[in-house]
């Protein structure tokens, strides 16, 4: 059964805090909310949680993993930025998007696309994972809870510690979040394609 953790929303408890990030780096995977709805989070050198978010979500080869970063320097040492989308991502961070961008070698190589040799990033706004990943000091393989069939993310914590009871470890509740996913935008081509509409506003992006 999922460890069940109530959160502040604003002001994270510490020990909640704690508790999570201790089953992380213990190869653990957690479920907590973020300003696009629930996500899935693991440590990035947990082996086997790339397969464990795959098989939750049913995901196929073609499925960009995101790694979810504190600030713009931490997200600069894992993907290229150059000058020409430098100021596209840094002016819509933190916030509810999802960059691809070619990663650098810093990230493992069983996370990247196996084609592109690409990864997403994302700086969420939300206390919660603000406190995450400041206690965990890098950061998090994570992928939007959205389950096989659905089209939306997850966003109530008891639904998710009922419906994911015995797939994760900890569930993470600070009552209300974003209800809708990520909007994913491939920036490692020569021109930025939207490839998910999501709650970020996508014509910034668009030609």
């Amino acid at each position: 059964m999922a460890r069940y953790l109530d959160v502040h929303p604003v002001d994270p408890q510490p020990r909640s805090i704690g508790q999570a990030v201790a089953t992380l780096r213990e190869g653990g995977l957690i479920a907590y909310p973020t300003d696009s709805g629930y996500a899935l989070g693991a440590a990035l050198g947990n082996q086997s949680a790339k397969d464990r978010i795959r098989d939750i979500r049913k995901l196929d080869d073609k499925h960009h993993y995101t790694l979810v970063c504190a600030d713009f320097a931490q997200l600069g040492h894992f993907v290229h930025v150059d000058n020409s989308v430098f100021r596209a991502v840094k002016a819509s961070t933190p916030g509810p998007y999802t960059f691809i961008l070619p990663a650098t070698g810093e990230v493992p190589r069983r996370l990247l696309h196996a084609k592109k040799k690409t990864v997403g990033v994302r700086i969420p706004e939300h206390p919660v994972v603000r406190a995450l990943l400041a206690e965990l000091g890098e950061p998090m393989l994570t992928s939007t809870l959205i389950l096989p069939g659905e089209s939306e993310p997850m966003t109530d914590g008891w639904q998710v510690k009922e419906e994911l009871d015995h797939v994760v470890d900890v569930v993470i509740d600070s009552g209300e979040c974003g209800s809708e996913p990520t909007t994913v935008v491939d920036l490692s081509g020569d021109v930025p394609e939207v490839v998910r509409v999501g709650a970020g506003d996508p014509s910034r992006f668009e030609e």
